[in-house]
């Protein structure tokens, strides 16, 4: 069979890997497998359910289809879910589980969603008002046991009449109809309903499958954590999918090193900035060494440093990175479980020096690239015949027309590009032109083929001499220091450029410790003179590298971490500007004063 929407996938595999373990997941201490045929009858019952519930498509337009929400983690429900809403013609909404309760406010209302699924009782606890101020919410059930009915009464509420009626709405769904709506939080103002179709997403993860490759192989296991509510991981799960691919559901951020142990997948899919993380612990340990076995691991982290798949190295660098690979970088893979084919990053742009000593240390990562409004997939590099250029996002996945604007602006066309902005139709007309998607992001070709995003085009500012800055290359250069937590470059309409730095409290310490200095809390140790001798020379550092625009005058050192419940970043962890700039806005003044 050609797979057309996006439920086909039951079918697909049903017909081709037919698994035992589809979906695996981890309940009362023990990994439970659910098998391909267990999900088909899960979703067709909880089809069912909802049609005699009287959710429906209506008249199968983006305005007129019943909504409804999903706040909760990833777990198998949310895919079950997902594909019983989209048998009966509804469209899903889903919201992040972090989600600030006046924006969730702004969604229920604007998409008149109908029901509310929602994982637990914290959760429901969190958004109680908000449910219950919402006049469009008709019915509101939850997955784990709270005050709610649980979910599976609307499985109980199937019938055969139901069950056959399924099928018969099922073959009238097109792949042109709206499969969900996500609402981006974006960096800035407020959240935008972006129309995604069966075609879209189908057509977006067949692409990547094919450009990447993913293989057809019912053995191989993914472990899902990035949230299912953003499209980089519900595209990829659907990939999974049609590959016949296990997905393991991680049992919490916290517990992401520990699932890894347990069921040793071959991919996973990642942002920056747990990679990040991953790499400051490793280097914490590192850190902690003594004598020679330390200064193995910090040769170790230099040859890796020096890494480039797309360069002759010479024979003692080849056997420099054998001996590395084998002392240290082993024990990194076997932390990762030691069966890892592919990491793919994206979201955010990944720090290149984190991705040549991921990859010289035997630990693939691949960073891609593409927003909400293309299904996601835009570029990404690939596994095969040497198409990874690190401090690139790859090649442009096959089956999509591309260009660059005169700006630099990335644009393209395709069955991947959104139906548009859900009752934004002026918005709309913006961004996608004579069928062009204009995605805000400035960009080269590397090579004439491999894509390198440089900036925002709605972050680029000018100094008042008249001179335009990208931030975001900057940024990525400051964060390249394992001392640099999040950073962000001002100065628009200034004589010159500064930065906001919060430092890296892990690395910090460690630092302190090995220079006999005393650390009780950022606060106290971002006064203290050794630390801003510090950051100072790493700017010094880093300034030797750019043009007399964009080099950094001035710097202020932050005691606190930004986070997504201050309201600073997004979900994916992306730095929100405009709110950190309007929160910083006096330390910002002293910087220019």
């Amino acid at each position: 069979m050609v797979p057309t929407r996006l439920f086909d996938a039951i079918e697909y595999q049903q017909l081709n890997f037919n698994k035992e373990n589809m979906l695996v997941h981890k309940l009362d201490g023990k990994w439970q497998a659910i098998s391909t045929n267990q999900v088909n009858e899960y979703v067709q019952k909880t089809a069912a359910g909802l049609h005699n519930l009287g959710i429906s498509a209506k008249d199968f337009t983006a305005e007129g289809a019943d909504k409804i929400a999903i706040i909760s983690e990833n777990r198998p429900e949310w895919i079950i879910a997902d594909l019983a809403v989209q048998q009966i013609g509804a469209i899903l909404v889903p919201i992040y589980p972090t989600t600030p309760p006046e924006e969730l406010a702004y969604i229920f209302e604007e998409a008149e969603v109908k029901m509310v699924l929602i994982s637990n009782k914290l959760l429901l606890k969190k958004y109680e008002s908000v449910l219950a101020g919402s006049p469009s919410i008709q019915f509101v059930f939850s997955f784990d046991p709270t005050d709610k009915p649980n979910w599976t009464e609307i499985q109980q509420k199937a019938d055969q009449d139901a069950l056959e009626h399924i099928q018969e709405i099922k073959a009238n769904i097109t792949t042109d109809h709206l499969a969900t709506i996500i609402y981006t939080s974006g960096t800035t103002g407020q959240p935008k309903g972006v129309m995604l179709s069966h075609g879209n997403i189908i057509s977006c993860a067949m692409l990547a499958k094919e450009s990447f490759p993913f293989p057809d192989n019912p053995d191989l296991r993914a472990l899902s954590f990035l949230p299912l509510n953003h499209i980089f991981e519900k595209c990829i799960s659907y990939v999974y999918m049609f590959s016949g691919i296990s997905i393991y559901f991680a049992e919490g951020m916290e517990k992401i090193g520990e699932n890894i142990k347990e069921i040793r997948p071959h991919i996973f899919m990642t942002v920056p900035r747990l990679l990040e993380k991953v790499f400051e612990k490793i280097n914490k340990t590192g850190q902690a060494l003594e004598g020679a076995q330390k200064k193995v691991f910090n040769w170790s982290i230099k040859v890796g440093e020096q890494y480039d798949n797309r360069k002759w190295k010479s024979l003692f660098y080849k056997a420099e990175l054998a001996l590395a690979r084998k002392l240290v970088f082993s024990k990194w893979q076997q932390a990762l479980g030691g069966d890892i084919l592919h990491i793919i990053t994206g979201g955010a742009a990944c720090p290149e020096r984190l991705l040549r000593i991921f990859n010289a240390a035997g630990i693939p990562v691949y960073e891609g690239y593409g927003p909400t409004e293309n299904s996601p997939v835009i570029s990404v590099n690939r596994h095969i015949n040497n198409e990874t250029m690190i401090g690139t996002v790859g090649p442009v996945i096959d089956g999509l027309e591309f260009k660059l604007e005169a700006d630099g602006e990335i644009c393209v066309k395709g069955p991947t590009v959104m139906a548009g902005y859900y009752k934004k139709p002026d918005l709309t007309a913006e961004t996608i032109i004579d069928g062009w998607l204009h995605t805000g992001d400035i960009g080269t070709l590397v090579e004439g083929r491999f894509l390198k995003i440089t900036d925002r085009k709605k972050e680029l500012f000018k100094t008042s001499g008249g001179k335009y800055v990208a931030p975001q290359p900057i940024e990525n250069k400051l964060k390249e220091s394992d001392f640099v937590e999040q950073a962000i470059i001002v100065g628009a309409e200034q004589k010159y450029v500064a930065a906001l730095i919060v430092p890296s409290q892990e690395s910090l310490k460690t630092w302190a410790a090995q220079n006999n200095l005393s650390f009780n809390s950022l606060e106290q140790a971002i006064a203290l003179p050794e630390v801003k001798k510090l950051f100072k020379d790493h700017i010094q550092k880093i300034n030797q590298h750019l043009s007399a625009t964009e080099q950094i005058k001035k710097h202020m050192l932050l005691s606190r971490p930004w986070s997504i419940e201050s309201g600073e970043l997004t979900p994916k962890l992306s730095v929100r500007r405009k709110v950190v700039m309007e929160k910083y806005k006096d330390a910002i003044t002293r910087l220019f004063d």
